[in-house]
């Protein structure tokens, strides 16, 4: 599924990776784990094709992450960056819009409803803008736009910092019990309590 082989990357005279070797398997949940500024953010920029690697190979599915594939492949995946980059509108107008991307909108009427529960959001944050919204709102809000799109695979990183302990836990559940290829970048503990999940420690 995903592969970076030989990989090596260097910025501002700063060495990144040095032969990288990192296999990711359909269906499987890693978490990537290590200090600030060892590349585990890059590893995603450059699977998204954002970043560039200096040697190596780096694949999806068999494809190598070239501007030949990177559009197909980019449609493949959520990613939800640490900043959670959204647009400044009304969340439910954001919301609105991102489930008419949804392919299964027509046979997951309740889809919708449901996960808003599941997520605890409610009228009130709905109708904020999105720059009124709290970390922890903002990051259920991203879990919420990577539910509606359903893609295959997700890359999170620090998805559950600003989230209290009782909703960690939930969303860590449900996210570890999807059938999806499923790649973390986290500190939080709760992710590594789960036995099913991969843990690669940089």
């Amino acid at each position: 599924m995903i592969k970076f082989e030989s990989v090596y990357l260097r910025k501002n005279d700063k060495e990144i990776f040095s032969g990288l070797n990192f296999f990711v398997q359909k269906n499987e949940k890693v978490l990537i784990q290590g200090k600030s500024g060892i590349g585990k953010t890059t590893l995603f920029k450059i699977l998204l094709g954002f970043e560039s690697i200096d040697k190596g190979k780096v694949s999806f599915n068999g494809k190598n992450i070239t501007k030949e594939y990177i559009a197909e492949i980019r449609h493949q995946i959520f990613y939800l960056s640490q900043d959670i980059d959204l647009k400044n509108e009304r969340v439910k107008s954001l919301l609105d819009e991102i489930w008419e991307q949804n392919p299964l909108k027509n046979q997951h009427k309740t889809h919708f409803s449901d996960l808003l529960n599941f997520l605890d959001l409610n009228d009130i944050i709905l109708n904020q803008s999105v720059k009124e919204l709290s970390g922890g709102e903002r990051q259920r809000i991203g879990l919420f736009i990577g539910f509606l799109l359903d893609r295959p695979v997700w890359l999170l990183d620090e998805p559950t910092s600003a989230i209290d302990d009782t909703m960690k836990k939930k969303i860590t559940n449900y996210i570890i019990g999807l059938e999806k290829t499923i790649v973390i970048i986290s500190h939080d503990d709760v992710w590594k309590k789960n036995n099913t999940i991969k843990i690669k420690r940089w």
